[in-house]
C-alpha cells in the first residue's frame, strides 16, 4: 500500500475524511511504516515482483506526449508543477516529453515536496542530467496543502500549463477540495495528470473490505482513481482516462514460512509480520480473497494480483 513506482510514498482511504475515526484495527498489529528496514524491504521485493515501473514507462512514452501536444502552443515559457515530486524521476521524464514537443523554449517549474531528503536527491539528479539548461527550478519544501495555503496568501493569479500529481492523492485530507484549488491553477489550456491505482484493481477490492481492520499510518486515505473520476464527474470537469495494466507474482505469499512471501503479505496489509500478528480469521479472510478473481487470477500456476494503475489526464477550464 504505501509505495510508488518512482519513491516510497503512502496511499490513502476510499472515504475522504480520515479514516482513523471509527477504525476497528485488531490488536497487536502494527503499520509496516513502524519497521523502516522491513518497509523498505518488502517495498523492494513489490517492485521486482511487479510490473509497475514498466507500465509507467509505457504510459510517458506512449500516451504523455498527447497530453502535452499543446499545453505550450504559441508561448514562449511553459509553467509547470509538480505537486508530490519525490526524488524527481518522473519529472525530469514528462520534461523530456515537453521538450520534445517544444524544443528550446523555456520551462519554468514549481516543485512542491515535503521531504528534504527528496529534494537534496531531486537537485542531486538535476545536476546529472544533461539537457536541463531551460529548465528553471524551484523547489518547495511544502506538502500540498502547505502550498496550497501560500498561495492564496499571495494574492497574485498563478496559472500552469501543466500539473501533476502521481500517486499523491492517499496523502490529502480533502480530496474534492484538493482537485477543485489545483484544477484552478490551470491555464485555459493546461492539462493536470493525476495517476492512482485503479478502481478496478486488488488494493481497492482489499481497501474496501479490510481497511478499517489493518494499521495504518497517520495520513489514511484509501483512494482510487474510480474515487477521483466520480469527483470529477460531479463537478463536470472534463478528463480522459486511461488504465495501465500492471500485476505482481504473489505465489510466495502461499507458501508456508516463505520469507519473500511475508514480505509481500506485509506490503499488501501494510502490516509489520502479518502473518505471526494478524488474528487467525483475518489471515485466513485475506488469505482466501487474495486468490480470489477480485484480486488475483492464475497463470501458469501462480498467483497474479491486479496490480493496474489509471491514469487521468484533466482539462483546463
Amino acid at each position: 500500500m504505501c509505495r510508488n513506482v518512482w519513491e516510497e510514498r503512502g496511499r490513502g482511504y476510499r472515504n475522504f475524511s480520515c479514516c482513523c475515526s471509527g477504525r476497528k484495527m485488531e490488536p497487536a498489529m502494527r503499520s509496516l511504516m513502524s519497521d523502516n528496514s522491513r518497509y523498505v524491504e518488502s517495498f523492494r521485493l513489490f517492485l521486482k515482483n511487479s510490473t509497475e515501473h514498466q507500465c509507467m514507462q509505457q504510459y510517458i512514452e506512449s500516451r504523455l506526449p498527447d497530453a502535452v501536444s499543446s499545453i505550450g502552443d504559441g508561448k514562449s515559457v511553459i509553467n509547470v508543477l509538480g505537486v508530490g515530486s519525490g526524488s524527481g524521476e518522473i519529472d525530469l521524464k514528462i520534461f523530456s516529453k515537453i521538450q520534445a514537443r517544444y524544443p528550446g523554449v523555456a520551462i519554468n517549474t514549481d516543485i512542491v515536496e515535503p521531504s528534504p531528503e527528496q529534494i537534496l536527491s531531486y537537485k542531486e539528479r538535476v545536476a546529472k542530467t544533461p539537457g536541463l539548461e531551460n529548465i528553471n527550478f524551484i523547489w518547495n519544501k511544502k506538502t500540498s496543502i502547505e502550498f496550497e495555503l501560500q498561495v492564496k496568501e499571495e494574492k497574485t493569479e498563478r496559472k500552469y500549463d501543466f500539473i501533476h500529481m502521481i500517486q499523491m492523492l492517499y496523502y490529502v485530507k480533502d480530496v474534492p477540495a484538493t482537485l477543485r484549488f489545483f484544477r484552478s491553477l490551470l491555464a485555459a489550456d493546461g492539462k493536470l495528470l493525476i495517476i492512482l491505482v485503479s478502481g478496478s484493481s486488488g488494493w481497492s477490492t482489499l481497501w474496501k473490505k479490510y481497511g478499517s481492520r489493518l494499521p495504518l499510518n497517520d495520513l489514511c486515505l484509501y483512494i482510487t482513481a474510480g474515487d477521483i473520476a466520480d469527483i470529477l464527474s460531479s463537478e463536470g470537469a472534463k478528463y480522459q482516462c486511461y488504465e495501465l495494466p500492471s500485476d505482481m507474482d504473489i505465489t510466495e505469499c502461499f507458501i508456508d514460512g516463505d520469507h519473500n512471501g511475508d514480505l509481500l503479505l506485509d506490503f499488501l496489509t501494510e502490516t509489520c509480520d502479518f502473518n505471526k500478528n494478524a488474528p487467525p480469521e483475518l489471515r485466513e479472510e485475506i488469505m482466501q480473497d487474495l486468490r480470489s478473481p477480485g484480486c488475483s487470477s492464475m497463470k501458469n500456476g501462480k498467483v497474479i494480483f491486479n496490480n493496474n494503475l489509471s491514469a487521468i489526464v484533466v482539462d483546463g477550464d
